[in-house]
């Protein structure tokens, strides 16, 4: 299937048992040895939110149906990041990066062949370990719309 121009980020975090919140961040397979959540481009007509239900079940193992929080960060990704950018045309230099957290606190990452490893840590510790900027703003924005609803994170 062809490759939309969108891209999506999902940010899987949960509750640890003191309380805190803990996220995901995922090293992939095929060469850096960089942080970052979970992404991927939406295929043929996907819609953002359909892609980053799909991107994380194939990733991470999360369930499809579980609720995504909709993040209001949004990037612009260059596109020689991507393998299919002749299919896109001369003129197309960004596409969209639309991003979404996920509580899963009751369920196992179960990483693809895509990522050799997780992790989870504290908001200090992934937003120092995740390589870009756009995977650190998206986390700035779920850790604070955590924090503000519950005073304990």
């Amino acid at each position: 299937m062809a490759r939309a121009l969108l891209q999506v980020l999902v940010l899987p975090f949960r509750v640890s048992r003191t309380g805190e919140i803990e996220f995901a961040v995922f090293k992939r397979s095929n060469s850096d040895a960089w942080w970052r959540a979970v992404a991927g481009g939406a295929e043929g007509q996907e819609t953002a939110e359909q892609a980053a239900r799909r991107e994380m079940f194939e990733e991470a193992g999360i369930p499809p149906t579980t609720p995504l929080i909709p993040l209001d960060s949004v990037a612009s990704v260059p596109v020689h990041f991507f393998r299919d950018r002749h299919l896109w045309g001369p003129d197309t230099y960004v596409i969209p990066q639309y991003a979404f957290g996920v509580q899963v606190d009751d369920h196992t990452i179960v990483l693809s062949d895509e990522h050799s490893v997780f992790r989870w840590a504290r908001y200090e510790d992934a937003a120092r370990m995740l390589r870009w900027d756009n995977n650190r703003t998206a986390l700035w924005e779920l850790h604070e719309r955590l924090r503000r609803r519950s005073p304990r994170v």
